[in-house]
């Protein structure tokens, strides 16, 4: 297949991960009332047929974009919908529903708040990456793990996949957060190797807990 990369580059794929992660919660800081930040609980690279296992069954908030820029794909945002909705009350205190689902106004909120850390997660990889990456508006979906990846679009024709689990603390709650990155594998090994270790790395790169593939 030709997927060969630098030895060398290998703790990138480390790096990119936890940069968007880092942006994530920088990106929530900023907005009014949140102050954010980021504990990153593990990095996997999933073969495709686990990931479908580690998705579960129970009913979800889905958040996703399509990266319509190299290396194309899409990433998924996972979160525990009472965590969703106490995230949501911190932006429209009092508006939010009653019942067990999601008001308009709770909706939109999310959205927005995807769209934050969506921008700020893309944002992370782009730096590593030393590129820009475009974006889809981001969708909100509620509802089990195969009607989210149903309103994605179906599953991706790929092999792996980046898996990052997270926790965001803010002053309003916690919120347990799953990131699933689906980029198309030919176009992400291509930026990579086209990073320069010896002008781009060097300082970029900081010793870190190695990605375990599953």
């Amino acid at each position: 297949m030709g997927f060969e990369v630098d030895v060398r580059k290998l703790d990138l794929f480390n790096k990119i991960s936890k940069e968007g992660s880092k942006r994530v919660a920088e990106s929530l800081s900023q907005m009014s009332g949140l102050d954010a930040e980021t504990e990153v609980a593990k990095i996997n690279l999933m073969h495709m047929d686990d990931v479908k296992t580690h998705l579960g069954t129970e009913k979800q908030v889905g958040i996703h974009v399509q990266l319509t820029g190299r290396p194309y794909g899409y990433v998924l945002f996972l979160l525990d919908p009472v965590d969703s909705k106490q995230l949501a009350q911190s932006m429209i205190p009092g508006e939010g529903s009653e019942s067990g689902g999601f008001s308009e106004m709770e909706r939109s909120a999310i959205q927005e708040i995807g769209n934050i850390m969506t921008s700020g997660y893309i944002d992370g990889w782009a730096n590593v990456l030393d590129t820009t990456i475009d974006m889809s508006t981001p969708n909100f979906t509620y509802g089990p793990s195969h009607r989210i990846i149903e309103k994605m679009g179906g599953w991706p024709d790929e092999e792996i996949v980046f898996v990052l689990d997270s926790k965001i603390t803010t002053t309003e709650t916690d919120v347990d957060l799953t990131v699933y990155t689906f980029p198309k594998i030919r176009e992400l090994v291509d930026l990579v190797r086209a990073i320069d270790l010896d002008t781009d790395v060097r300082e970029d790169i900081v010793a870190d807990s190695s990605i375990t593939k599953n």
